[in-house]
């Protein structure tokens, strides 16, 4: 008999919803794609320029495992700038590709299999990815609309077993845009002290919202010494395809998980470093631009779905819309494919990030203000057909 070459764990991670339909779009003609989390600016000049200078120097080998002390020495000032955590660059910051390495490799450095980490949802599709990677189990704590997507600390309470072991937070959060108060985030921190947990935070939108303030979940009172805090470049300084993400966590963390980092990945690509390091030092006005135009952005979709029948939450952060569709008799899956098929506009069913966005899609508006508007009157169109 014949031994199964996939191991198990492979069965309960399905292939990445929003891949499936950026894979179908990109096979299509005249489509219009609110699907993909990536912006539409390009790097900035001068960052752009720092990475170049790089090559042109000959800087094309292998750094630290952790990443040049520069650029760590530089994320440690400005985590110290923004939020009045200071991190060690020697010993408490990694440089990883991006930050979904960084989460993964933090998962399989910090949790033991059968380990519980609870995890909000509607929520990122790589969090339960990572979690069963590493063997362990994702427990969902669904959030609603109704409650402006904010995971409800008593609901936190309320999953935690003897085995649950660490938290998943991502806010500003993808796929709703929803951000998380300060009083919440400070009753969730004095859950995990309670319950000695740890707490992964994304926090790779931080520097996207929008009228309201982010707050660093490691800064809250007695959080950070149990926070592996992620970031990155992607978002913010429209760097994804440099693939820089950074972790700050307490020295033991950090020094597990760069075990993983050096055996796996060795360490993030030089380049990128050097362009992140510019960016740390001169990015901020390129920030407040594109966060201004993805503001501007933000309102007319936000508009624009709701005078055309798609009542939509009006997000804080990030750059993605989460409409409901359940009211027109489709479910999310359906409801995307046809919009794909029928008027080339691409979204991602909500059901793609957990249970509790079944009978929303999103939709990303990182796209240009002519691709948002053409997408709107294409929505329209379809919505029509169908009332």
């Amino acid at each position: 008999m014949t031994r199964p070459r996939i191991a198990r764990r492979m069965d309960r991670v399905p292939a990445s919803g929003i891949r499936r339909f950026f894979d179908i779009a990109a096979q299509m003609p005249d489509v219009i794609s609110l699907g993909v989390g990536e912006p539409d600016f390009v790097t900035p000049a001068p960052i752009r320029a720092a990475g170049i200078r790089s090559l042109e120097e000959g800087r094309t080998g292998y750094t630290s495992n952790s990443g040049l002390l520069e650029l760590r020495t530089a994320l440690s000032d400005h985590l110290y700038a923004r939020y009045g955590v200071r991190y060690d660059p020697e010993t408490e910051l990694l440089i990883t590709v991006g930050v979904s390495e960084a989460l993964q490799i933090a998962a399989l450095a910090t949790l033991n299999p059968g380990d519980e980490v609870i995890i909000p949802e509607p929520c990122f599709v790589a969090y339960p990815a990572a979690v069963i990677f590493a063997d362990a189990e994702p427990v969902f704590v669904p959030t609603t609309v109704e409650h402006s997507f904010q995971v409800d600390p008593e609901r936190i309470a309320t999953a935690i077993t003897p085995r649950t072991r660490a938290l998943l937070l991502g806010y500003p959060n993808n796929p709703t845009g929803a951000v998380m108060p300060r009083e919440r985030l400070t009753a969730i921190a004095e859950l995990a002290e309670r319950h000695d947990l740890l707490v992964f935070s994304d926090e790779i939108y931080d520097r996207l919202v929008y009228g309201v303030q982010h707050t660093c979940f490691a800064a809250l009172p007695g959080a950070r010494e149990r926070t592996i805090l992620l970031g990155g470049f992607s978002k913010a300084y429209a760097m994804t395809g440099w693939r820089l993400g950074w972790m700050a966590a307490p020295s033991d963390i950090v020094a597990a998980v760069r075990k993983v980092h050096q055996y796996a990945i060795m360490s993030a690509p030089t380049v990128a470093q050097y362009a992140g390091i510019e960016a740390l030092r001169n990015g901020e006005p390129f920030i407040a631009d594109m966060v201004a135009e993805y503001d501007r952005r933000r309102r007319v979709i936000v508009a624009g779905l709701n005078a055309i029948g798609l009542p939509t939450f009006e997000p804080q952060g990030a750059f993605y819309v989460f409409p409901q569709v359940a009211h027109l008799g489709m479910s999310s899956e359906v409801f995307a494919e046809r919009l794909l098929r029928e008027q080339q506009v691409a979204v991602i069913p909500g059901d793609t990030f957990g249970p509790s966005g079944a009978g929303f899609v999103r939709a990303c508006y990182a796209a240009s203000m002519e691709k948002i508007e053409a997408a709107l009157d294409r929505i329209e169109h379809f919505v029509r057909a169908w009332t």
